[in-house]
């Protein structure tokens, strides 16, 4: 399926094959739901919860670089992320889970 997603800032193949995988379509329909909204869609979807990933489609719907985020716009935005992984998810990421997604990587499967 060809998509406008890989226009948009710091959205690259993979990413919007997810997306539309997850029934994110297209950009406008990323702008009309919002990030967290689309990133609520891929946790449904099945994919691993990853915090860079949630604030690179804030950024993205903003038109800034995925790596503009910071202090406490960034601290406000992993607020609302672990909220959103805990309300999908069903319980918050602890322990070993939440060390690793802080430093990017998937948590072991099990």
């Amino acid at each position: 399926m060809v998509s406008d997603l890989t226009e948009m800032q710091s959205i690259g193949p993979a990413t919007a094959a997810a997306l539309i995988a997850a029934g994110v379509p297209d950009a406008a329909t990323l702008r009309a739901i919002g990030a967290h909204e689309a990133y609520r869609a891929l946790l449904v979807a099945g994919g691993r919860p990853h915090f860079i990933w949630y604030y690179v489609l804030h950024m993205s719907l903003q038109g800034r670089p995925w790596n503009d985020c910071r202090g406490e716009e960034k601290a406000a935005l992993r607020l609302r992320f672990d909220a959103l992984v805990a309300e999908v998810r069903g319980r918050p990421l602890s322990g070993i889970e939440a060390a690793l997604d802080e430093i990017g990587l998937p948590a072991p499967r099990g």
